[in-house]
């Protein structure tokens, strides 16, 4: 199934404004519980392409183009989708904020309890949770930006007191979000003996040598990443100080939510209230470090620095948090291709070393933080290559791309899901679980950047298919009707053994799509991959049709009206735009080469044909 981004993109739209919107009101009460994520979530499917794909832009109505008004008919007409969905924006706002008017980030009905049919009480509802922080970076960047654009359109007043109140709002949220954040960081130092030890020596060693020589290679490839931490993590964060011992092991990352003893950030010009103390154990986790550094890569997007969104503390704390997204990414892509041979990554699925968990969902999240480095380092062909082949794998175990079998266990990471448990949770008065659902989706999501990433024709075209069946399998689970018709998720509809997985409105899942979508937009919008030996012949081609136009030319002209005049203009005209391309498409300009030298041979056999007759 070929991804189309424009047209899925308004089947979402319509689905969402359907689903959500009441004569341009937003409807609550489909959530499951007060859930700041999946709130977020909710509004970020409009909002996210609205601000990032310029043909869904709705700050300027007068551009707004038909299709999408169609789509978003629910939310309203052209002049009344902006002043609704700042509503409603507002009332995201309003929603979760606490007594004390700081914002709350409740992980909400996605926070699950550890004892078989416990419940969660409503304190443990209201603890923040770093995908709560990071989907609110990005909601809060989309906010900002498409009121920056759309105060300049209009001029009714209440409008413009909703705008103020909601920047006003926005702002702090912003500024909470990264302050949960950078005081959501941590470095784990543990020895070598602990159990935690054993297992991660055993993880990137994969028993092919001695812990020794392990340790060693270890206290090499990290030194100057351990000096960095050491000399410049400062704010937010309490380092052990045997981190400056070598013998020591160390991960980094972030945990759950804010770490427990986190320092309060208070180094900026204006306060910010609710700074709750933390309760989450010092324990990085591959799939929260994933969930923030999404979120943290918004605040250097071209966008962010194009319309300058961020205040000064704001540019402070996107250093701070810049630097532990730098480093998060290079510990996590050094570990998942430590050694020489084999990458550990390549050994599925991956086993964690502070909660002894392992699954292929674990084996994506470390993929998905090797993605972002290889993004941010220009990968070289070979890590390109062995990153393409792990989503293959994982594609196929996950049973995306290839048949469930009878009673396969791999169903359950589709459905229920793959849990983890949330280290210092219990501190709130139960242990805490943190179920994943969106294997396929974030798959999808790590399959488009890495294509976006690629400039090699043969990586790219297998992203390119890869997506393509990835794609059509989540599609396919779409809700057909009921409460979140056109939305998802429905796995029976692909897996149909999963008996007990009824149809459930996933916020998630859906945004997750959204995001790809546009990703795949982004795609399609870079020119096609230059082939060297393509260009090489398309040159060759134009170099011969130029020859023979040019003997063509000297040829007695039967007047610049007729028809071997308007052909030899054509054929020029031909010939020049193909040379302009031959650098970025060389494969139309061949294409377009091809005819122009069979019209010449064609007009040189007429020539020669009338000659023989006179």
């Amino acid at each position: 199934m070929q991804i189309k981004p424009r047209q899925h993109l308004l089947d979402i739209w319509r689905a969402t404004a359907r689903h959500s919107f009441e004569d341009g009101k937003l409807v609550t009460g489909d959530t499951d519980g007060l859930s700041s994520v999946a709130d977020a979530e909710r509004l970020l499917c409009l909002l996210y392409p609205a601000t990032e794909v310029p043909a869904f832009r709705l700050d300027q109505p007068d551009t707004t183009e038909r299709d999408v008004l169609r789509a978003l008919e629910g939310i309203g007409s052209r002049l009344e989708i902006p002043p609704n969905l700042i509503t409603a924006l507002n009332q995201f706002m309003r929603t979760h904020t606490g007594p004390d008017d700081s914002p709350t980030f409740s992980g909400g009905h996605y926070f699950k309890s550890a004892d078989a049919g416990g419940e969660i009480t409503h304190d443990q509802a209201q603890l923040g949770v770093v995908d709560s922080y990071s989907m609110s970076v990005t909601l809060c960047l989309a906010t900002l930006g498409f009121l920056k654009v759309y105060e300049g359109t209009t001029t009714r007043p209440e409008v413009r007191r909703a705008i103020d109140e909601l920047r006003e709002a926005t702002n702090a949220r912003l500024t909470a979000a990264m302050i949960s954040l950078l005081r959501s960081f941590t470095v784990n130092v543990f020895d070598a003996e602990s159990e935690q030890g054993r297992r991660l020596i055993q993880v990137i060693g994969q028993n092919r040598q001695s812990d020794r020589a392990v340790l060693q290679q270890f206290a090499r490839r990290f030194r100057p990443l351990r000096a960095t931490i050491i000399e410049s993590l400062t704010r937010g964060i309490q380092v052990d100080e045997s981190i400056r011992d070598e013998s020591q092991l160390f991960e980094c990352g972030w945990a759950w939510g804010v770490v427990r003893d986190a320092p309060h950030v208070t180094d900026l010009d204006v306060q910010v209230p609710g700074q709750p103390d933390g309760i989450a154990d010092r324990l990085p986790y591959v799939y929260f470090t994933v969930v923030a550094l999404d979120g943290i890569q918004d605040l250097f997007s071209e966008r962010t620095l194009t319309l300058g969104l961020l205040d000064a503390d704001q540019q402070k704390l996107a250093e701070a948090l810049r630097l532990r997204w730098e480093l998060s990414q290079q510990y996590w892509s050094a570990v998942a291709r430590f050694g020489s041979e084999r990458w550990p990554l390549e050994d599925l699925p991956w086993q964690t070393t502070g909660l002894r968990l392992e699954s292929e969902y674990f084996s994506l999240t470390v993929a998905a933080i090797l993605v972002h480095d290889l993004v941010r380092r220009k990968a070289t062909d070979d890590d390109l290559t062995r990153t393409v082949a792990i989503m293959e794998r994982l594609a196929d175990r996950g049973r995306v791309t290839s048949r469930m079998t009878r009673n396969d266990p791999v169903i359950t990471l589709h459905n229920p899901g793959v849990t983890m448990p949330l280290a210092g949770s219990e501190r709130s008065g139960g242990l805490l679980l943190w179920r994943m659902t969106d294997f396929s989706a974030q798959l999808l999501k790590r399959i488009i950047q890495l294509a976006e990433l690629s400039r090699n024709i043969d990586a790219q075209d297998r992203l390119l298919r890869l997506a393509e069946q990835t794609f059509e399998h989540l599609w396919n689970r779409r809700i057909e009707d009921g409460v979140g018709a056109d939305l998802w998720d429905d796995v029976r509809t692909v897996y149909p053994d999963a008996r007990d997985a009824g149809p459930r409105l996933s916020w998630s899942i859906t945004e997750r799509l959204t995001e790809c979508l546009v990703a795949a937009r982004n795609l399609y919008e870079q020119q096609p991959i230059r082939s060297p030996e393509l260009a090489q012949l398309a040159r060759e081609l134009l170099s011969e049709a130029t020859h023979l136009f040019g003997k063509e030319q000297l040829e007695a002209s039967a007047g610049a009206d007729g028809g071997r005049g308007r052909t030899m203009r054509s054929i020029e005209s031909r010939l020049e735009h193909a040379r302009d391309l031959l650098d970025e498409r060389p494969a139309t300009a061949f294409a377009l080469a091809l005819p122009v030298l069979q019209e010449l041979d064609t007009l040189a056999q007429a020539r020669g044909a009338a000659a023989q007759e006179v």
